[in-house]
C-alpha cells in the first residue's frame, strides 16, 4: 500500500489526486471507444447512425491526449503552464458536448452525457477556483 501511496501526486490538497483519478478513468475510456461503439453511441444516443469505428477511434485518441495533460498536470500542478494547459483541455471538452447536445443534436441529455458534462464543469471550475493554490 505504501508503494501505491509514494505514486500518487505528492503535492498537498485533493486537486491533483482528482486530476490523476480522471486521467486514469479517461484512458479506460479511449480503450473502450477503440473495442467498441457502444459507448459513444451512449453519449450521442440521438444520432447513433452517425457513431462509426472513425469517429469511436478518433474520440479515443482525443481522449488519451486530454488523459495525458491530465497527468501531468497532477504532478506538475505548480506549472503554470501546464495548469492552464490542464483547465482548457476542461474546457474545450465541455465545449464539445455541450455543442453535441445543443448545437448539433447529436448528444442527448442522458447518462452517457451528464458524466462527462459533470466531470468537466466541476474539475474546470474546481481549477479556476484553487488556480492561487497551487
Amino acid at each position: 500500500m505504501d508503494y501505491l501511496t509514494s505514486c500518487l501526486p505528492q503535492t498537498p490538497g485533493l486537486l491533483p489526486k482528482w486530476l490523476l483519478f480522471v486521467a486514469v478513468v479517461a484512458l479506460g475510456n479511449s480503450i473502450q471507444a477503440y473495442l467498441t461503439l457502444r459507448y459513444n453511441k451512449r453519449i450521442y444516443c440521438t444520432r447513433p447512425h452517425e457513431v462509426t469505428a472513425l469517429s469511436s477511434r478518433t474520440f479515443g485518441t482525443w481522449t488519451v491526449l486530454s488523459a495525458i495533460l491530465r497527468i501531468h498536470a497532477a504532478y506538475y500542478i505548480q506549472d503554470p503552464i501546464v495548469y492552464d494547459l490542464a483547465i482548457w483541455s476542461y474546457v474545450v471538452a465541455g465545449a464539445h458536448f455541450v455543442s453535441e447536445w445543443l448545437v448539433f443534436g447529436s448528444a442527448g441529455l442522458n447518462a452517457g452525457l451528464m458524466g462527462p458534462l459533470l466531470v468537466s464543469s466541476t474539475s474546470l471550475a474546481w481549477m479556476i477556483t484553487q488556480r492561487g493554490e497551487y
